[in-house]
């Protein structure tokens, strides 16, 4: 492993120019630079996950899988390689604008398993797609009839603060609009990742629990799921598929 006074620090700007950009079959651009530590099939078929009606959207984005991406004040730069001492100033990403393009830099390295590093990926994915698209009215009607319905738990933090402003008691029957459009979006943006997930990896629902709410129940996610699905159908070569099971 690399010491940090041995490992040069590189601005995102010259990482955005000298890292060659591919583009997935889907169309969405991404590149890596330095010690990822991640085989280019096992890469692509993250990239490729995101379907292609979603990824179109985001023609003005590249996604740039480094080390360790470190937040300077205003400015970002990228460690190439790994030690103990950058990875307590990197974060998970940062993003960056240049020339009128966004350049989204994501710390591998920070990441335990290939399951955190594509649901990083992923849940910036959603939230640029929620950026340059909005929320479907059909997918805010289905999640507002839940939240009306009192279905227990959320599929975040953001989510599920959002939702109980919008819906707080202590209001009589008015709704905060501003949260409630805030609630919409971030849980969009959590639909639509985790469902993106589900086509790149096998994984329990369980495992995106957090400790400071409660995680939505499994039908009222399979719903929504189930909707994305159908507005975003997967490309080829990936699957679909909820089990409330694991088969044995």
């Amino acid at each position: 492993m690399a010491e940090a006074a041995q490992i040069p620090l590189f601005s995102a700007a010259k990482v955005a120019q000298e890292a060659a950009v591919r583009q997935a079959d889907n169309s969405l651009c991404y590149a890596t630079f330095g010690e990822v530590h991640l085989e280019q099939g096992e890469l692509e078929h993250i990239v490729q996950a995101v379907p292609a009606v979603i990824a179109a959207a985001l023609r003005h984005r590249a996604y740039y899988f480094v080390p360790l991406a470190i937040g300077e004040n205003d400015d970002t730069v990228v460690a190439p390689d790994y030690s103990v001492d950058l990875s307590d100033r990197a974060i998970c990403h940062r993003n960056v604008r240049f020339a009128g393009s966004e350049c989204i830099f994501i710390s591998t390295r920070l990441m335990q398993d290939r399951f955190a590093l594509a649901f990083e990926f992923l849940i910036n994915v959603g939230h640029h797609f929620v950026d340059a698209i909005g929320v479907p009215q059909s997918f805010a009607d289905l999640i507002w009839s839940q939240a009306t319905a009192d279905v227990r738990g959320e599929t975040s933090q953001d989510a599920w603060e959002n939702r109980r402003r919008a819906l707080d008691r202590s209001r009589g029957n008015s709704v905060d609009e501003k949260a409630k459009s805030a609630y919409f979006e971030a849980a969009f943006a959590d639909a639509l990742a985790i469902y993106m997930l589900s086509l790149t990896i096998d994984f329990d629902y369980a495992d995106l629990r957090e400790r400071d709410y409660p995680l939505l129940a499994p039908p009222a996610l399979a719903e929504r799921l189930r909707h994305v699905a159908e507005l975003f159908p997967p490309n080829s070569g990936y699957e679909f598929e909820i089990r409330y099971r694991r088969r044995t």
